[in-house]
């Protein structure tokens, strides 16, 4: 099963500006849940000018692996945990 139907990414801006604009401080938030529970799997907190890189990172490779192997390469990158 390809991982975009396994997981969700969601993305949690810290603020309305635009990361260029963001204040030094702020945090964003991105995750994968799973789909079947609902459950977070994998979770970062990164600053606004590392926000884009990981999303289209992310998105690039829920379309193009299988669940299985997106899980195992992100794992190893998650943070927080």
């Amino acid at each position: 099963m390809r991982a975009n139907r396994a997981y969700e990414l969601l993305v949690r801006r810290g603020g309305f500006a635009p990361a260029w604009l963001a204040s030094g401080d702020r945090v964003d938030t991105v995750e994968v849940v799973e789909i079947e529970s609902g459950e977070v799997v994998l979770f970062w907190d990164t600053s606004p000018t590392h926000t884009r890189r990981l999303v289209r990172a992310l998105r690039g490779d829920l379309a193009q692996m299988e669940a299985d192997r997106f899980f195992a390469r992100w794992q190893q990158y998650q943070g927080g945990r």
